[in-house]
């Protein structure tokens, strides 16, 4: 038996994050606003190479430059 978030092409974590914000949007206002404040986060990563840290970069940015990038690349 195959998961629908499987066949869809989804890993698990997308899968639940796709949940856990529609779950969030169907919620009152009262409510919506303080689930989705805790629904954010500030992750940063950065390269390393040769022993030495590349730049710090902002995850969330990084993955929205990343969905331009390949969204404006021609396809194969």
């Amino acid at each position: 038996m195959v998961f629908a978030w499987k066949s869809a092409g989804l890993s698990y974590n997308r899968y639940l994050a796709v949940a856990s914000r529609v779950v969030r949007r169907s919620l009152k206002d009262d409510k919506r606003i303080a689930a989705e404040r805790r629904g954010e986060s500030d992750l940063r990563f950065a390269k390393w190479s040769n022993g030495k840290q590349g730049e710090v970069k902002n995850l969330n940015e990084a993955n929205a430059a990343a969905a331009t990038e390949a969204a404006g690349a021609p396809s194969a």
